[in-house]
């Protein structure tokens, strides 16, 4: 049998705030790629400003794969990325382009380059169960509950993480397997699939997380506000959906609640954005073969375009 063909795959991973879009923007008017966003929070239709999603005339010239494709009540997977990409993947060497894969949901990518546990999908009749239960009896207790039957996913969670929490006991009660045993069968990825991985990461941690703040004082200048209480007046959407929780929006959300300030929201938002910045930076850290390249380098945005033109053209023979 003959070894199927690699099909190259550019992965442009990164912190919040730290340029990628630009970069791809930049890539996508030079060279014949297909931008696919790998951010768990531009998936959702009406989330714009805060997720900073191009414009709409920016996505109208270079379109993006997997962005408004859910409405905020849906919930999004890994596993769902995986699917999703690996489509878009295939779509794009179809017409023999080569996929750009660029975003900070480092868990995506992993994924994606790693394989997956065969996890059930979400259900809403468990998830509004398990809320019930955790009203009456908290989390903590839910928690303990997890422990019982999956010592080692508890472990990893904390007590007060509802999301996680949830997502465990919702898997259980899904498919009677744990997390864990779950996990220990993961998918194999798409041996054909040969990415190119470059990590954009500014050098200077202070000037980043600069750019973070005043990123978000933008958002608020362009009417993030505005566009979390459009959300927020539905009756179908509340802070427990994954949408919701999003940075930027859960602080805004809380403040449209009543129970923060709006001065203190925005300081909420920007350490948490500040936060999710370094989780980014610890998980790209943990990640194997990945060419890093310094955002604020003049020459970086030249060197990863040499190398991606070099992916373009392997993509020919694909």
């Amino acid at each position: 049998m003959a070894t199927p063909r690699s099909r190259p795959v550019a992965l442009i991973m990164g912190p919040t705030g730290a340029g990628k879009t630009d970069l791809a923007l930049r890539l996508a008017a030079r060279l014949p790629v297909d931008i696919v966003s790998v951010d768990s929070a531009m998936v959702y239709r009406g989330m714009d400003i805060g997720t900073g999603k191009p414009s709409r005339a920016v996505l109208a010239q270079f379109p993006h794969g997997l962005v408004d494709i859910l409405d905020p009540v849906e919930s999004y997977s890994a596993g769902q990325f995986v699917r999703d990409a690996r489509a878009a993947i295939d779509e794009s060497h179809a017409k023999g382009r080569l996929p750009l894969l660029v975003g900070g949901t480092m868990l995506y990518f992993r994924a994606l380059r790693r394989g997956l546990a065969d996890l059930p999908a979400a259900d809403v009749g468990v998830r509004a169960d398990i809320d019930r239960d955790a009203v009456s009896r908290g989390w903590p207790a839910l928690h303990a509950d997890l422990a019982a039957v999956d010592p080692i996913a508890a472990a990893r969670i904390n007590a007060g993480d509802g999301q996680r929490i949830q997502r465990a006991l919702e898997v259980y009660r899904l498919s009677g397997q744990t997390l864990t045993e779950l996990h220990a069968a993961t998918a194999v990825p798409d041996a054909s699939l040969k990415f190119a991985a470059y990590a954009w990461v500014p050098g200077d941690r202070q000037r980043l997380y600069a750019a973070i703040a005043g990123r978000f004082a933008a958002m608020m200048a362009g009417g993030l506000l505005e566009e979390v209480a459009v959300l927020h007046r539905r009756d179908d959407l509340h802070p427990r959906l994954p949408a919701i929780r999003s940075v930027g929006y859960r602080q805004l959300w809380e403040h449209l609640d009543g129970s923060v300030s709006y001065e203190q929201a925005i300081h909420n938002a920007i350490v948490a954005t500040r936060h999710l910045a370094r989780r980014q930076l610890v998980w790209l850290r943990a990640e194997n073969n990945i060419d890093w390249f310094d955002a604020l380098d003049s020459r970086a945005s030249d060197s990863i375009e040499t190398a991606v033109a070099s992916l373009c053209d392997a993509t020919k023979n694909v």
